[in-house]
């Protein structure tokens, strides 16, 4: 998913803005829904993001051909399932590296 990263006060056309960081966590500022982290990246246009700070509010983010993108509300439930079946595609693939730190995000979220 590409987006705009040179400041934080880069805006996408729909008011969402990315904030960069320096240890590579990935976070939108969203004027409806606050500040969301990046829980993983799902597939080539989708990324799952939650809520900061009680991390109970997921939604899956979709970029358009057009690069604005689409927030999609998802349970708990299917937010885990998604973060689990990438933990299984990055098993299989023998990215352990990447894997290893998406266990370590699945348990503080979820467990």
């Amino acid at each position: 998913m590409q987006r705009k990263r040179d400041r934080p006060s880069d805006s996408e056309p729909n008011g969402v803005s990315t904030v960069p960081t320096t240890n590579g966590e990935i976070y939108i500022n969203h004027p409806n829904f606050g500040l969301l982290f990046r829980v993983c990246l799902v597939d080539g246009e989708k990324e799952l993001f939650t809520t900061l700070y009680a991390q109970r509010l997921f939604f899956q983010v979709n970029a358009g051909a057009t690069g604005a993108l689409s927030f999609v509300p998802i349970s708990r439930g299917d937010a885990r399932l998604m973060v689990e079946n990438r933990m299984r595609e990055l098993r299989r693939a023998g990215r352990v590296k990447e894997y290893e730190q998406l266990l370590a995000t699945h348990k503080r979220t979820f467990q």
